[in-house]
């Protein structure tokens, strides 16, 4: 996927971890259930799929972060976003 043929994300991404950092993928809408396709980086089969729909490890991904920091700037992987905490939900007592 190139910069000029970008496609709208299918939900809002979160924020792109640095080189070497892990993506926070906890969205259900990243694990196809019903079909393995393959993983753009590395070919191999894999339920993953980006916020873009890009089928993708999600290790494949970290690794071309790390590899790619520069383009890793535009937003093809990024992590789930993450809701605000609220003072409150410290508050086990």
């Amino acid at each position: 996927m190139t910069s000029r043929g970008r496609r709208k994300p299918l939900w809002e991404p979160g924020l792109i971890p640095a080189p070497g950092a892990l993506l926070e993928w906890r969205d259900s809408q990243h694990f196809d259930g019903w079909q393995d396709r393959p993983c753009v980086l590395c070919d191999q089969p894999t339920p993953m799929r980006s916020h873009y729909g890009e089928p993708v490890h999600k290790a494949c991904a970290e690794n071309w972060i790390t590899a790619n920091p520069a383009e890793a700037r535009l937003g093809r992987f990024a992590s789930d976003l993450q809701p605000k905490r609220r003072q409150h939900d410290d508050d086990h007592a």
